[in-house]
This record gives C-alpha cells, structure tokens and sequence, in this order.
C-alpha cells in the first residue's frame, strides 16, 4: 500500500486563501453595519497567552453610539481572525497582545501587535 504524498505548503497556502476569503467577506459585512450606525472608528484590543486568550475591549467613535452585544461580538471575533492571519499562533507560551484600529470612512486598518518571548541566558563553568 503506498502512501500517498502530502503537499504540506499547498495545504497552507489553501487555509490562507480560505482565511483571507472569510476575512474579506466578514470585513465588508461588518463595515456596511458599523457605517449604517454612524461609526467612525472600531478599536478593538485582543490579548493572547498560555494557548488561548480573547478581545479585551471593543470600543467605537462616537462613544455614544451603543454596539449590540452581538455586533460588538461580531468585530471582536474580526479583530482575533485579523490578528491571527498577520500573526499566526501568537496567543501560544508567553503570547502576543495589540490594537486593531479600523478608520470606517476611509475603510482602513491598523494592527499594532507585540509578540512576547523569554529569553535566558545561561552558563556552566566546572573545573575552573
């Protein structure tokens, strides 16, 4: 029985597509809302670590318009896709934490990300 060869970067490069696809589409859906409300600026800061982690805070321009839960839900869950398509795995070991700022009249974004690392410095000395 033969094996059959796993192109590994071709599956990659499919999920990216994929990513990318669900990204746009979710993108233009979300921005014709936020526009209809008045919105003129989304920021949203997400927190990575330990293997998992979250959208901290949505918060929109003018403060006095109200997200509905499912809505500030909705840009929250784009703000973690977006993160993690330009940062993959970056809520692993010591994680990763940042800001999207999205401009809804101009219609850009902004990702302001951090990846945390430790680093040690070692040295063994015997016989000296």
């Amino acid at each position: 029985m033969t094996n059959p060869q796993i192109d590994y970067a071709a599956m990659a490069a499919q999920w990216r597509a994929e990513r990318e696809t669900t990204l746009k589409a979710t993108r233009t859906e979300l921005l014709a809302q936020l526009r209809a409300l008045g919105i003129n600026e989304v920021t949203a800061e997400y927190e990575g670590y330990g293997d998992s982690g979250n959208v901290e805070d949505v918060t929109v321009q003018p403060a006095e318009v109200k997200l509905s839960e499912a809505l500030a839900t909705e840009v929250g869950d784009f703000a973690w896709s977006l993160a993690y398509h330009h940062h993959p795995g970056f809520e692993n070991n010591e994680g990763g934490y940042g800001t999207m700022t999205w401009d809804i009249a101009a219609d850009s974004i902004t990702l302001d990300h951090a990846d945390r690392y430790v680093e040690c410095s070692h040295s063994y000395d015997e016989g000296l």
